[in-house]
């Protein structure tokens, strides 16, 4: 595959690595049940596995009772359509399908595993699949070319029990069927008088065709067009499946069908649908265009030609994304949920029209944030749902499951469709939108310039590089400009390519500036002013903290070079934390459905009791403006005095004095040990607790038990570990672990351009 590097936003290599560290692939098997001691073993498998065994061989219904066949899909190609790069074989595929089966894990929680078929043959692909189609609850097929794709869904729908669902076609179809709804809606149009033209009528193409046609488009109304032109009754090079969608028509070309015409639809190549065109046609037009990665026309072209037309395309740096993850998780779900037969073509309109409907319902605060500096509201802009919207999983498959019981394909029936909806919600992984949520707040709010101080650095300049490419902010490098270079290039990065400014401290014609500025602040701190103009030249945590200081970039990041602790020393030389403020270091432990913050990770090494008041208000506050509920437990030790011990007592001490304020927002309790603050049952034991959810914040009673702990779930238990996040400084600084990878660094680098306590670009 070429390489552009003026598109991504990583290399070649870094992908490489990607997939390959620290474990090869993305996805690995997980036991639900203990394994530790010899009766596990033998209720697990010899003898007591007998027991399910023989239930199932008299009831095959039981398999989804005692197996975990009812919450598993397999998603399965033969890479005869690998995204956009075609037919590069079965195994070739393989990466593809790991990455959908993390996304059915990531969206809906259904477990999902991956199958490459190694046949092109459409006969044998189908025996293979249904010989171990009873093994799983659902088959997701995946990048499968057309035609086959239209022969081998039916067969295997036909032969198997279970929803057979080839994504490719009806994922596009579903979500264009719902912003159709809602573009009809905010145009005035009904559905049953547009329109359509579609141009590219391959399997995603027909599909919409079907789906749109199924909800009220009248068939005389669509106009399909391939490369050849019209599909017209009468012309005689059409296959079978595109003659269905001929109709009586005079038209003959794309620009004949689009004259007039209220909505194009493009499944093609780029650049099919020109301005001209646009202009053709009828009053507020409606346009799909999800050629990938480039669409038929891109929104700054269609809005040039008219002011009055509704875009969509399938890219996410433009409103209106048509993404699949819209459609497929929230399809298996419901279709799980009630141990569906198939997805029929209700369940897919259920879909559709739950999408429609959930993008006009209020948006919620997270996702209005993670969209900050864009109306987030049902309209021109927003007739699809985002894909990270938290509702979508207790929204969307309640409309699939009602679809599949009214229609008869449920084996399972849910009767409390409330309780269903909560448990529901329970599914949802708060932890996977988390840096997201960070992300999307500072790609649509105004562009940050954040300095990257250790900017010969390689590992620096690829994140720099992808900080900029991803739309997060410019990104300037501090260094020697032959140094950055010479490491960029060896890296396979041009900077001139997307603009990379590099600035070299000794030569800045800001130098002077900066001296004087520092100076001013450190001469009565026993510098020189050579000193300080030593600083300036030779430590590049100084010039970058001063070009923030004085407006001239609006974050940094730093610290792959140096120790925290330096690196913090060297930036507080320039910038003052917050007046009345505390510099805090905020950890972020995402991990089992969980996202916990721990504090203080990096600043304080044995906080007093006043402290720790104080580092639990500038937590709390952080993690509210991240869109959590702020819990939080001062850690201990000790439960309540028990056993006693000074570092116990200034705990409680600092629960006193948060008594004492009647400025507090949040819940908070201590002291008491990590169990205690994460576990509602142990807390039962302690009814005078008043956390009524379990803790989110952990306030530690020193860098010592919290750099520990931290390090040790991420090293034992799995878990990710964002931070330390720098918090309390006037100015946004952050500081990454020494040797931090890429990803680390545009981590940090983000939210050096992201005010955490109100999920704002920082000012």
């Amino acid at each position: 595959m070429p390489t552009d590097n003026n598109r991504k936003s990583f290399t070649d290599e870094e992908a490489l690595a990607f997939h390959q560290l620290p474990t090869p692939g993305k996805i690995a098997v997980v036991a639900t049940k203990p394994m530790a001691t010899a009766r596990d073993l033998s209720l697990a498998y010899s003898p007591g596995v007998a027991v399910p065994v023989l239930a199932i061989a008299k009831d095959a219904d039981l398999a989804y009772e005692y197996t975990s066949k009812g919450n598993m899909v397999a998603v399965i190609s033969n890479g005869t359509a690998i995204l956009g790069l075609g037919d590069l074989g079965a195994l070739a595929s393989k990466p593809v399908m790991e990455g959908k089966a993390v996304l059915f894990k990531r969206f809906a929680d259904v477990d999902a595993i991956d199958i490459e078929v190694l046949t092109k043959d459409p006969d044998e692909f189908i025996t293979v699949v249904k010989n171990i189609g009873l093994t799983f609850g659902g088959i997701n097929l995946e990048d499968v070319r057309s035609p086959d794709c239209f022969t081998i869904e039916p067969a295997l729908q036909d032969l198997l029990d279970i929803p057979v669902f080839h994504d490719d076609q009806h994922g596009t179809a579903i979500i264009v069927a719902a912003g159709l709804i809602n573009a009809c809606e905010i145009t005035g149009r009904r559905i049953e008088d547009v329109k359509v033209v579609l141009n590219g009528p391959g399997a995603a193409g027909i599909a919409t065709l079907e789906l749109i046609k199924t909800m009220g488009v009248d068939p005389r109304n669509c106009i399909a067009v391939d490369q050849q032109g019209v599909l017209y009754r009468g012309r005689s090079d059409m296959s079978q499946l595109k003659t269905a969608h001929a109709v009586d028509t005079s038209l003959r070309t794309l620009a004949e069908a689009v004259n007039g015409a209220d909505v194009f639809i493009g499944t093609s190549v780029k650049g099919a649908l020109t301005q001209d065109l646009v202009k053709t046609m009828a009053p507020k037009p409606i346009i799909f265009a999800m050629a990938n990665p480039d669409p038929e026309i891109t929104p700054e072209e269609v809005h040039a030609s008219r002011d009055d037309a509704i875009v969509a395309t399938g890219r996410s740096d433009y409103p209106n994304q048509v993404n699949n993850v819209l459609g497929f998780p929230y399809i298996f779900r419901g279709a799980l949920d009630v141990r569906a037969r198939r997805v029929n073509q209700e369940m897919k309109v259920a879909c559709a029209n739950a999408l429609a409907q959930l993008a006009r319902e209020d948006v919620p605060d997270e996702v209005a944030a993670a969209y900050h500096g864009r109306e987030v509201q049902f309209g021109r802009d927003y007739i699809i749902p985002a894909p990270f919207d938290p509702r979508l999983i207790w929204y969307v498959p309640p409309f699939v499951a009602q679809a599949a019981m009214d229609t008869g394909v449920a084996r399972k029936p849910i009767e409390d469709m409330a309780a269903y909806r909560d448990r529901l919600a329970q599914r949802l992984d708060p932890s996977a939108a988390f840096l997201q949520t960070i992300t999307s707040a500072v790609q649509h709010g105004p562009r940050k310039c954040v300095v990257f101080a250790e900017g010969e650095e390689t590992s620096v300049i690829r994140a720099a590089h992808a900080f900029q490419l991803q739309g997060l902010g410019k990104a300037i490098l501090c260094g020697r400009e032959d140094t950055v270079r010479a490491n960029a290039k060896a890296v396979g990065v041009d900077p001139d390519l997307i603009g990379l400014e590099i600035v070299n401290a000794r030569v800045s014609q800001k130098n002077a500036e900066y001296v004087d500025f520092l100076y001013s602040r450190l001469q009565r701190h026993g510098y020189l002013k050579r000193d300080v103009q030593r600083l300036i030249n030779q430590d590049r945590n100084s010039f970058a903290a001063s070009m923030v200081a004085l407006g001239h970039a609006d974050g940094m990041v730093t610290g792959v070079t140096r120790t925290f602790n330096v690196a913090l020393r060297q930036v507080q030389r320039v910038i003052d934390p917050i007046p009345g403020g505390r510099v805090v270091g905020l950890t972020a432990l995402l991990a089992r459905g969980r996202t916990i913050f721990v504090a203080d990770t990096s600043v304080t090494e044995l906080p007093t009791s006043e402290e720790m008041v104080e580092i639990a208000v500038e937590a709390a506050g952080a993690v509210k403006g991240m869109g959590f509920t702020p819990r939080v437990a001062f850690t201990s030790y000790s439960t309540f005095g028990n056993p006693a011990g000074e570092r116990g007592e200034k705990v409680s001490r600092a629960v006193a004095m948060m008594d004492a304020r009647d400025d507090l927002d949040f819940e908070y309790e201590g002291e008491m040990p990590p169990e205690l603050a994460l576990d509602a049952e142990k807390r039962a034991n302690y009814p005078f607790v008043r956390l009524t959810d379990n803790a989110n914040v952990l306030v530690m009673p020193g860098i010592h038990a919290a750099s520990i702990s931290t390090k040790l779930v991420h090293l034992l238990g799995g878990a990710t570990v964002q931070g330390p996040i720098l918090l309390g400084m006037s100015k946004p600084v952050q500081i990454c672990p020494l040797s931090a990878s890429v990803s680390q660094i545009l981590t940090m680098a983000t939210f050096a351009a992201c005010d955490v306590r109100t999920l704002a670009p920082a000012e």
